[in-house]
């Protein structure tokens, strides 16, 4: 029988409860973030529903289901998972870090070095927010009852959905905030010898319980940390090929570290992003509408049901141009841009981007991004846009010692 089991951990309490205390520029982010509901368990959703097919399948119907903290261990999120240490996911301009000691030094302007020598001792610079629902595998097979059973040789399998956090760039497609799902089974090998065959069975299943039993799909090698070897699904949507699914054989060194002896135990994993299946289920021309309040959107908003544009509002465009250091991150600057202008912004593209030592001086490049401005429910005006420009601009000069030309 399938259990719900819940992990609240107790530094997760006291991590809220210190950031609950902060007011800096990115404690206020990532509060916001934590606040932002959680819709792969807000009924009426398509993101709710997209979870409820996937848990109907009879091969997970026996499946656990983990809801697991959404502030998380930096070791145990990557380093059980065998991310090596370059890894782009390490870096703090893809993933939020909790360390207020950091964050306020950035707030000043503190120099790279600086913010290291700042963070040297920084208990909170060990936590993310979760980057992967993949780390249910950590929380899973450390509970007691759960060791019980590997000792006693049962297969386990085990499901987990919620939001993740990743920074990224701002277009109709992406948002830092959104929701992922991964599945794990493990079991003896002397049992069953898991392998690709496995691996594209239980895909195929997801794929007809989301998009039917007549989708189109094929198979590609891919590489991630914690599967080897590994495949990616695409399913073919209005003549094009798109991914929509990850997976692979659980990487024997991952099961090792997780106390599971990987010579005796073998099993397969997947992993993906909610948000682009509902978009590819429903045609979605922006993802923004997923969180949408207006009722002229939601009631559109049902798996297979192709959305039908209620109004297309007029988009506001501004540029902004300045020059910075060569360690400026774009995916920072987003964060301070989503901050100021919220669901208003559609997409920020770069125009330009270029080095002139002799006009900028050296270690100095120049920027040129064009943000747009657009509501899915309403017509903005130019009056209600300028002031959100304007913090944009003094937020661009003050965080990030930018000269705006």
């Amino acid at each position: 029988m399938r259990q719900e089991i819940i992990v609240e951990p107790k530094e997760e309490k006291s991590l809220l409860a210190d950031l609950e205390k902060r007011s800096d520029p990115e404690a206020e982010r990532l509060k916001r973030f934590l606040q932002m509901p959680d819709l792969s368990r807000e009924a009426g959703s398509p993101i709710h529903e997209l979870v409820k097919r996937i848990l109907a399948i009879p091969d997970l119907k026996d499946f656990d289901v983990i809801k697991d903290p959404e502030i998380v261990p930096v070791k145990e999120s990557f380093d059980l998972f065998n991310f090596p240490p370059d890894h782009p996911a390490r870096s703090r301009s893809d993933t939020y870090y909790l360390n207020p000691v950091r964050s306020l030094a950035r707030a000043k302007g503190a120099s790279p070095k600086d913010l290291g020598e700042a963070t040297s001792n920084g208990v909170n610079d060990d936590y993310i927010l979760r980057t992967h629902t993949t780390i249910m595998w950590y929380y899973y097979l450390r509970l007691p009852e759960i060791q019980a059973r590997v000792k006693k040789g049962e297969p386990l399998g085990l499901l987990s959905y919620g939001k993740v956090y990743r920074k990224d760039e701002i277009d109709r497609n992406h948002m830092n905030v959104f929701h992922q799902m991964d599945g794990l089974y493990i079991c003896k090998r002397e049992e069953q010898e898991i392998g690709v065959a496995e691996l594209q069975d239980i895909l195929i299943k997801i794929a007809q319980a989301v998009f039917g039993s007549s989708i189109e799909y094929r198979f590609n090698k891919d590489t991630f940390p914690y599967t080897d070897p590994s495949l990616e699904m695409e399913i073919k949507v209005k003549e094009r090929w798109v991914e929509v699914l990850g997976s692979g054989v659980a990487h024997k060194k991952v099961l090792d570290n997780l106390g599971v002896d990987s010579k005796t135990w073998n099993g397969w994993a997947f992993g993906f992003g909610l948000e682009r299946l509902a978009i590819l289920s429903m045609n979605l021309p922006d993802i923004r509408l997923l969180w949408s309040k207006d009722e002229r959107v939601k009631r559109q908003l049902h798996l297979g049901q192709e959305y039908k544009e209620v109004s297309k509002f007029p988009p506001i465009t501004r540029d902004i141009s300045f020059v910075v250091k060569n360690d400026f991150a774009p995916n920072d600057y987003f964060d301070l841009i989503r901050d100021l202008g919220g669901d208003l912004v559609e997409e920020v593209s770069l125009l330009d981007k270029y080095e002139n030592a002799e006009k900028f001086g050296e270690g100095k490049l120049s920027y040129t991004y064009r943000i747009i401005y657009r509501s899915n429910e309403r017509t903005l005006t130019t009056e209600e846009i300028e002031p959100i420009q304007a913090k944009i601009t003094k937020g661009t000069k003050q965080q990030f010692k930018a000269d705006v030309r």
